[in-house]
């Protein structure tokens, strides 16, 4: 068998689990739809800063719905008793991780698109005109959140306290990749030339290779512990 279908078999093995479960998916968008709900009657603020404020609110719904994501990506695994099996299928731990980040990616683009439905709804703004950079935006924010995320989801599913560890682990390492997301958010929401934008998705690109190399590198080794 390939090694691409060798990975779209370990990205479907998660499809169909959650599409019986929609434990992960409801989680997700329950709570970033919580989030705009609380930041939308806790700030009374105008137009102009609000323009300045929602790219800080997207990625806090963002973020924070990913994450809880992230600790059943192979907190699951663990809980079924099926962690460890997983390395005695005909798949190099390097498949197991592209299986897992692209399948976590996929689960946090449709939370992202159903926050998105809503925040246009709740804070009554268009975001059709600049949807295509806007998207290729939080498409190179999520997958740089979702590549390092995959490898401490793995390192923290033998802990007992995995979602502490993990948001532990995460957050300091991701620190580059949110800050570049939220500046580059903030910049189309407030009008910026497209070439004003490049410095920081030069740094989101930077970024995912450099965490999807780390990943190649050290997954064998993490899922040997």
């Amino acid at each position: 068998m390939p090694f691409i279908q060798k990975v779209w078999v370990m990205v479907w093995k998660d499809i169909t689990s959650e599409l019986r479960t929609k434990e992960m998916l409801l989680s997700m968008c329950l709570f970033s739809f919580l989030v705009l709900i609380i930041f939308n009657f806790a700030f009374d603020i105008g137009f102009k800063n609000l323009r300045e404020s929602i790219p800080g609110i997207l990625w806090v719904a963002f973020i924070f719905s990913g994450l809880m994501g992230l600790s059943r990506s192979f907190g699951v695994e663990r809980d079924r008793g099926t962690l460890y099996g997983l390395l005695l299928c005909p798949i190099s731990p390097w498949g197991i991780y592209l299986g897992k980040m692209i399948g976590t990616l996929i689960f946090m683009v449709i939370m992202e698109i159903f926050t998105l439905s809503i925040f246009t709804i709740l804070y009554n703004i268009n975001v059709i005109p600049f949807l295509l950079p806007l998207g290729l935006i939080i498409f190179l924010g999520t997958l740089g959140f979702a590549t390092i995320g995959t490898i401490f989801s793995a390192m923290s599913a033998t802990t007992k306290a995995r979602d502490v560890m993990l948001s532990i682990l995460v957050f300091p390492i991701s620190v580059p990749i949110i800050i570049a997301s939220v500046k580059a958010t903030a910049m189309i929401f407030l009008g910026e030339p497209i070439q004003e934008i490049y410095s920081w998705l030069k740094i989101l690109v930077a970024f995912d290779l450099v965490f999807l190399l780390l990943a190649y590198l050290t997954f064998g080794f993490i899922m040997e512990e």
